[in-house]
C-alpha cells in the first residue's frame, strides 16, 4: 500500500495574449497584486496558431509568458484561475475581452493549465475549474500530447519552459537564490526571457 506524501510545490506560470501591447505593463501589475512578484517574463511571441479569438479580440495577437516567484500548492490553481478571470474582466470593453490569461503550473514532470471547460483529459479541481495536462517532461524534453495547444507545442514556448524548469529544479534543490547567474545569463542570450518585465 502506498503511503500518502505531501505534493511537490509547483512553479506558477501565467500566459496572456493581447492585441494592444500597451496594456501589458498594467496587466502584469494587476497580476502581481494577486499572484505575487514576477520572477521571469518571456519575449513577445506571435499568437497566430488559431483565429478563434479574433472575432472578440481582433488581430494580430501577441503572447507573453510570466513566471512568478512564490511556489504554490497544486490545489491553489482553481482559485488562481478565478483571480486571473477578474483581471480579464477588468479590461473588458463593450463586453469583449481585451486580454486572455491562462494560468498554470510547472512540476518536474509536467505542465498543467487551468480551464473552465471539461474534456476527456481534464480533471476537475474545484470552483468550476479543470486541470489540463498540457505537456509532459520525459527523457530531457517536453513532450507534446494529442490535445496540446499548438502554441504550447511551438519551439519558442518549449525553449522558454525548459529554462523555467531548470531554474525551478535548482530552486527545489537549493533554494530561490540558486538560479542567479548562469541560467539567467542563458535566458538573456537566448532572447526569449528576461528577469525584468518591459513592455
Amino acid at each position: 500500500m502506498s503511503q500518502p506524501k505531501p505534493p511537490t510545490p509547483a512553479k506558477l506560470i501565467t500566459g496572456f495574449f493581447v492585441k494592444d501591447r500597451s496594456l501589458a505593463a498594467d496587466i502584469v501589475a494587476q497580476l502581481q497584486k494577486r499572484l505575487g512578484p514576477l520572477e521571469l517574463a518571456s519575449a513577445w511571441m506571435d499568437f497566430d496558431f488559431t483565429s478563434y479569438y479574433e472575432k472578440e479580440m481582433g488581430a494580430p495577437l501577441s503572447r507573453r509568458m510570466l513566471v512568478f516567484k512564490p511556489l504554490v500548492e497544486q490545489t491553489e490553481l482553481a482559485g488562481i484561475k478565478h483571480l486571473t478571470n477578474e483581471v480579464e474582466d477588468h479590461y473588458r470593453q463593450s463586453g469583449s475581452r481585451r486580454v486572455n490569461i491562462d494560468p498554470g503550473y510547472l512540476l518536474p514532470e509536467r505542465l498543467v493549465l487551468a480551464s473552465g471547460k471539461n474534456f476527456s483529459h481534464r480533471i476537475y479541481m474545484d470552483k468550476g475549474i479543470y486541470a489540463d495536462l498540457t505537456l509532459i517532461y520525459r527523457k530531457g524534453a517536453f513532450r507534446v500530447l494529442p490535445w496540446t495547444y499548438p502554441d504550447y507545442a511551438d519551439g519558442r514556448m518549449t525553449d522558454f519552459l525548459m529554462l523555467v524548469r531548470k531554474r525551478y529544479m535548482l530552486e527545489l534543490k537549493r533554494g530561490p537564490s540558486s538560479f542567479k547567474g548562469s541560467v539567467e545569463d542563458t535566458c538573456s542570450r537566448a532572447g526569449i526571457a528576461d528577469s525584468q518585465f518591459s513592455p
